[in-house]
């Protein structure tokens, strides 16, 4: 029964980050802790992103700015090894109370940002990567600080969440090697992994259909719901755990 509730949560998350372009790993994530535990919880997670990434990928293949990619990812990557191993030195307790103010200070970053009118060149994205890229070796999603930097360098829809996701499946990787390196990723967080990673994916290609009819009002709104009630989630598991 619990892989059958990981799977159903993985199926709506798959689809409504296959639509908005983010929002899976903080929608899954307090489901995964509450069945394993944080500790194997952000490996399975991470097992599990590199999947729904790649299904982004292949969903809308043809539309990938490689340029943008290239950029963000090559000072990205090191630095999401280096934040995942920065995370197996923290507590469970800390990862909880992290993930959880990380996902819910992201409400307030959003607007924020969603106010300025940046615009972001090539070699912004290469700074942002670094930034975001350590970020996400420690937290569960740093999906509220990427979306905004790649729509801000101009891509929209299918252009947007290939790109992003193609960014993101080398932050995704790069930690989940480092897990595997120092003993966290084991043959049994893998096989989890690839369970919730199997029902992200499907629902990547359910929500292909209705990427062109989301407006972005409605986007800001899901991506709010989802930030609070996940950060809230992981703090309650906290506090309950303590």
């Amino acid at each position: 029964m619990s892989f059958l509730f990981v799977l159903v949560v993985g199926l709506a998350a798959g689809t409504i980050s296959g639509i908005v372009g983010t929002g899976s790993s903080i929608m899954l994530m307090p489901v995964l802790v509450y069945q394993y535990g944080p500790q194997q919880a952000v490996p399975i997670m991470a097992v599990a992103a590199v999947m729904a990434n790649l299904s982004r990928i292949l969903a809308w293949w043809r539309e990938v700015d490689w340029r943008a990619c290239a950029a963000y990812s090559v000072t990205g990557i090191p630095a999401a090894a280096l934040g995942a191993r920065t995370l197996l030195v923290l507590p469970p307790h800390a990862v909880d109370i992290s993930i959880g103010l990380f996902l819910i200070a992201m409400v307030p970053v959003r607007h924020w940002l969603a106010r300025h009118d940046l615009k972001v060149t090539l070699w912004h994205l290469a700074i942002g990567g670094a930034v975001i890229g350590y970020i996400t070796g420690i937290v569960v999603s740093t999906g509220p600080l990427s979306v905004p930097l790649f729509l801000f360098y101009g891509l929209t829809k299918g252009a947007f969440l290939a790109t992003e996701a193609a960014s993101s499946l080398g932050l995704y990787v790069s930690k989940s090697l480092t897990f595997q390196q120092f003993g966290a990723l084991t043959a049994d967080v893998a096989l989890k992994g690839l369970i919730a990673g199997s029902s992200l994916m499907a629902g990547a290609f359910i929500a292909r259909r209705f990427v062109l009819r989301l407006e972005p009002d409605v986007f800001r709104l899901v991506m709010d719901g989802i930030m609070l009630v996940a950060g809230g989630a992981m703090l309650f598991n906290a506090f309950i755990g303590a």
